[in-house]
């Protein structure tokens, strides 16, 4: 935090509305917001950081579309430009202490931007000793502005950034590494499992293409994400209707944003739909359960894959990360499947938290906005951070048991399957049931005791090899 920062007074007085607020030692914020701390000691949670970013990202992009467009003078529209940009840069992290469970449009957070940025305007001012007409939180920081349609783009920006910067490079590198491994391990043949029973024949190379594809769709489904993301609601104000904003404003501001984030942003077709209902964060939590699904099946799959050593499925061979238990010496457990099992569990309960949100909007506001940015924000920073995990100490490290998959597939009663064409499922259903009960090959039973083809043949069509494409 840079010097200047600190020597805001140790304590003042300010007045609104409803009276008098005392502020703090060090707050750049005013009375608004001290009224919001004092209301709601609820969770401890503040919201996320990238979202108070994004809601200073529009404050600076609202300063030069009003100043393009007259409202606001040069000088006060670089000072709010100046001071958003510490708060993009985390200079004045601490400084947005509202809990996440607020008033349900985010006006506390609102505000809570609005007047740290116009306190450390007039620090600016009063440190360069201009003669500067005070600049106001609510008609110079907010000009053109509400709450209603300010936090719903913040929340679309916000968590349109994230999928872009946290959650898809993630899912990119754990797609490249599953593709590295599929091509690895191209021949090495093992048996499939449907119903967690013996299947048939297939290779380690073929599974693990499978998990790389459900990553690629789910990297394909964030994108998705981002594009249900792309109608910002800015410039409809209170309900919809643009009252108090000139009629540019909103389009203007959508290609500022989009000019700074390299994103694709265009002001809401219907600004009534964009501020009164909240499906498009709905439509995102979908897609991030999905993501989560994702990563919980291919979690387990390895986790089962590794299981053993001895009496398990023991394909795989797991890295050994960390001990496994505080009693049974040398144990070794799957944690960093355990670990993202967990993560993706919680994410979908966040999700889900979300759908409820987006179901109790009311009339021309949801008033919820607060918990789903909190709640789509931590999902993605939950499964990009575990996901990663996962892939640097789990999947790279990944090795084959190439013996026991081998075995398992030579072995499988899933092999009469193949005898169907030859001799009928009736038939092959019954040379299997014969080499379970007595406990042996399904070429054996055919072979001896059945008669039912020549052993050159069996050893063609029993072959796993021949199975796998």
């Amino acid at each position: 935090m840079s010097p200047d920062l600190l020597t805001i007074p140790t304590k003042r007085i300010e007045s609104d509305s409803l009276g008098q607020v005392t502020l703090p030692e060090g707050a750049w914020y005013g009375a608004s917001t001290q009224r919001a701390i004092n209301n709601f000691p609820v969770s401890g949670m503040e919201l996320p950081k990238p979202f108070i970013a994004s809601v200073a990202a529009i404050k600076a992009a609202c300063a030069r579309v009003n100043v393009e467009l007259g409202l606001l003078d040069v000088e006060t529209g670089d000072l709010i430009c100046k001071a958003s940009g510490e708060i993009m840069n985390g200079d004045l992290d601490g400084q947005f202490p509202v809990d996440v469970f607020q008033t349900g449009s985010g006006t506390s957070t609102n505000m809570n931007v609005n007047e740290v940025i116009a306190n450390r305007c007039n620090h600016d001012v009063a440190g360069a000793d201009r003669d500067h007409e005070e600049v106001h939180p609510n008609d110079h920081v907010n000009l053109g502005q509400s709450s209603n349609d300010v936090i719903p783009s913040a929340l679309h920006l916000s968590v349109a950034l994230a999928l872009r910067d946290e959650l898809i490079p993630v899912l990119k590198d754990l797609q490249e590494v599953l593709k590295s491994k599929s091509d690895a391990w191209a021949r090495v043949t093992k048996l499939g499992r449907t119903h967690l029973m013996d299947a048939v024949p297939m290779t380690l190379g073929q599974e693990f293409s499978g998990y790389g594809r459900q990553v690629e769709k789910s990297g394909d489904r964030c994108r998705r994400a981002i594009e249900a993301l792309s109608e910002l609601a800015i410039g409809g104000t209170a309900v919809g209707t643009g009252l108090n904003t000139h009629e540019e404003f909103g389009a203007r501001v959508c290609v500022v944003l989009s000019e700074e984030s390299g994103l694709s942003l265009r002001e809401a077709t219907n600004h009534f739909e964009a501020q009164a209902a909240r499906d498009d964060a709905v439509e995102v939590a979908g897609h991030l359960s999905a993501v989560a699904a994702c990563l919980t099946k291919i979690a387990n799959d390895v986790r089962w894959l590794g299981s053993g050593p001895r009496s398990g499925l023991a394909e795989l061979k797991l890295p050994a990360t960390q001990p496994g238990s505080s009693i049974m010496p040398g144990k070794v457990n799957p944690v960093m499947s355990e670990m993202l099992v967990q993560a993706s569990h919680y994410a979908i309960g966040l999700c889900q938290t979300v759908t409820r949100c987006g179901q109790d909007g009311q009339l021309q506001l949801n008033a919820t906005l607060p918990l789903i940015a909190h709640c789509l924000l931590q999902s993605i920073r939950v499964l990009s951070n575990s996901a990663q995990v996962f892939n640097e100490r789990c999947l790279v490290g990944l090795k084959p048991d190439e013996d026991r998959c081998r075995g398992y597939a030579e072995n499988a009663l899933g092999l009469a399957t193949a005898l169907n064409p030859h001799i009928g499922y009736d038939k092959a259903s019954e040379i299997a049931k014969i080499a379970f009960t007595e406990g042996k090959s399904i070429k054996a039973v055919a072979l001896e005791e059945q008669q039912v083809l020549d052993e050159e043949t069996l050893d063609r069509i029993l072959d796993p090899q021949t199975m796998i494409h």
